[in-house]
């Protein structure tokens, strides 16, 4: 995505990136978007700091909000290839790349509550163990997999052993990336 300058239409509530705090940006601050990916935008402001902004507060952005609204649960016949799919939708504020790409998935299982009920528990890591944005990424990925069909239970574990390093990421991945 190129990057592109705007003003905000209207006060939004922003996490700070690298450190995960949670502030507010107010109506008319200038912003540079710098990437859109999944169900965020990542911003730049003339102050030198980057902010994430959820994909619920676009039209701040002077952009169209997504119509996949994050409420609504996931209607078709699950399978696991939907946990992955949906995995590769959760992406780095920092990094235009998904968690699955950058290799921060150590683990997925997915195992039956009942007939048809299921339950998902995913380890992940972090680029760094200091990211401040690890529960952001956590809470993203419970709150997208918990609207798939059927799955009843998600346990998201955030992990650092072993510890995370280039040699995970997918080839796409680091081609993308210039490595």
């Amino acid at each position: 995505m190129t990057t592109s300058q705007t003003n905000l239409s209207r006060t939004v509530e922003v996490i700070e990136i690298p450190s995960g705090t949670v502030s507010a940006l107010a109506e008319g601050t200038p912003v540079r978007i710098m990437q859109s990916r999944g169900d965020s935008y990542t911003v730049w402001t003339d102050y030198g700091q980057m902010y994430r902004i959820d994909g619920k507060d676009a039209d701040a952005l002077g952009l169209q909000t997504s119509e996949s609204a994050d409420s609504e649960k996931d209607t078709r016949a699950f399978s696991d290839q939907m946990v992955w799919d949906v995995l590769k939708t959760v992406y780095d504020p920092e990094i235009p790349v998904n968690i699955v790409d950058l290799g921060l998935i150590y683990s997925c299982k997915i195992s039956p509550l009942d007939a048809d009920t299921r339950k998902v528990d995913i380890q992940m890591s972090m680029t760094a163990p200091g990211c401040g944005m690890g529960n952001v990424l956590k809470a993203d990925v419970e709150g997208k997999i918990s609207r798939l069909p059927s799955v009843k239970e998600v346990n998201v574990e955030v992990v650092f052993d072993p510890p995370w390093d280039m040699s995970r990421m997918s080839e796409a991945a680091r081609l993308q990336l210039g490595f």
